[in-house]
């Protein structure tokens, strides 16, 4: 049986957590920003945990980060 490929757009967009949580950046932060409150642009900033669909669905993509 050969190695399982990994899904290269995924391992660039998810990250795995210690705990094995997968953490992604978030989005709705490259165009239209004018219309978008200061506020709201600094809470987009940095990283949160994935809900729990996508954590089930990266798993199968990532299949050796874990």
């Amino acid at each position: 049986m050969p190695k399982m490929k990994t899904k290269r757009a995924a391992a660039k967009r998810y990250k795995v957590s210690a705990t094995g949580k997968i953490v992604v950046a978030s989005g709705s932060k490259r165009h239209l920003l004018s219309r978008k409150a200061r506020k709201r642009k600094r809470q987009l900033k940095g990283t949160h945990v994935a809900h729990s669909t996508k954590q089930k669905m990266s798993k199968r993509l990532l299949p050796y980060a874990y």
